[in-house]
């Protein structure tokens, strides 16, 4: 296995785990066999599900990849009347959940199908998981979140994994260094899907830090290796992270729209599609803030979904699933970074190649007084 990031990338790029479906076996291995780092998403999946799809992996690949795993959610004192957090934020409650389910009634009948059941689990199956990381090693491991415990991390580390976690802010970088883990994956507001804050305070929405602020400030705070997420879509951008600190960039919102991705062709064609003009922050679909393109469900609901989640999660799952074979592309969750319209449909291996290129000359250029792209 891998005690250092540069192990286990020959350039410096890592494929987002984006999870439902869209980081598949295939999409990881093409990633991996051009020389970055494929990535699984374990996130909504039970643990057979993940330990198949790492099978599925190793006989496309034999080369190194991560599994992404969600953190469980605190359970909220006070669940039934709604209470308060440490930092006096509004903890979800019942009602706020049956409030917001009342109101999704008509997106139920139109879909002809049910809600889903907001109380279906909150950790995601988070310690099976584990344990089955644990008898069978994969090279990389990422927490989103939260920060796994100073424990799990030397028992990762004890096998031979090396493990990340993503940060918000430069306080959570800190956390996820003096828990000991190895890399933090800093991510910028610019980024598709969900913010892998470590607190759900909704006073804090609209608050999150640009990419490379947020770069230049946790690399002043820590002295782990820091990975780039959030919006890059070029080489050139790649670069710029590389300069201000990173030793490598993440990127999702770019391989979504590859052929290997497991992403709903709508998803795929939504990205550059005129009629998605731009993106926002919504907890319309999860209780959770999450980057997406602007449809009619995140118009209609965003403004009064409750900050509960996973509860709102497992409530829109059917919603969003009868959408998808409805061919409906304003009732789904369209995932995506601020620089969706720079979305390639090359195939996953030659992207990298491009990327790598790219970064390459913008390295040059940089190097020269110039500019790149």
């Amino acid at each position: 296995m891998s005690s250092a990031l540069t192990d286990l990338l020959r350039h410096p790029i890592v494929q987002a785990p984006m999870a439902g479906g869209v980081s598949v076996p295939q999409l990881a291995a093409a990633v991996t066999d051009a020389g970055g780092l494929g990535f699984l998403a374990a996130g909504y999946k039970t643990a057979d599900g993940m330990y198949q799809e790492i099978k599925q992996l190793r006989g496309l690949t034999n080369g190194p990849f991560g599994v992404n795993v969600f953190m469980p959610q605190p359970e909220y004192p006070g669940a039934s009347t709604g209470s308060t957090g440490a930092a006096g934020a509004a903890l979800p409650s019942a009602a706020a959940v049956e409030v917001y389910a009342n109101q999704l009634a008509g997106e139920a009948a139109w879909y002809e199908t049910e809600l889903g059941d907001p109380d279906s689990g909150r950790d995601d199956g988070y310690d099976v998981k584990l344990a089955v990381l644990l008898d069978n090693p994969v090279p990389a491991v990422s927490f989103h979140f939260g920060v796994p415990t100073a424990e799990v991390l030397e028992s990762l580390r004890r096998v031979g994994t090396f493990t990340l976690v993503t940060a918000t802010t430069p306080d959570e970088a800190r956390a996820v260094q003096e828990a000991g883990a190895d890399a933090v994956i800093a991510q910028g507001v610019e980024a598709g899907g969900h913010q892998g804050t470590h607190r759900d305070i909704h006073e804090n929405d609209g608050s999150g830090i640009g990419l490379l602020a947020l770069v230049s400030q946790v690399r002043e705070t820590v002295g782990i290796p820091i990975v780039a997420a959030g919006g890059i879509m070029r080489g050139g951008q790649i670069a710029a992270v590389l300069a201000a600190g990173a030793s490598a960039a993440q990127l999702g919102t770019a391989f979504l729209a590859t052929p290997e991705s497991g992403a709903h062709p709508l998803h795929k064609q939504a990205l550059t599609d005129p009629l998605f003009v731009r993106t926002e922050l919504t907890r319309a679909f999860s209780g959770r803030p999450a980057r997406g393109l602007v449809n009619r469900f995140m118009r209609e609901h965003g403004p009064y979904a409750p900050a509960a989640y996973p509860e709102i999660n497992h409530l829109t799952a059917p919603l969003r699933k009868a959408a998808a074979a409805a061919g409906d592309a304003q009732g789904m969750g369209l995932w995506a970074g601020q620089g969706h319209r720079q979305a390639r449909e090359l195939p996953a291996g030659q992207l990298v190649e491009v990327l790598a290129a790219e970064l390459e000359a913008a390295a040059t250029a940089l190097s020269r007084g110039g500019a790149g792209r």
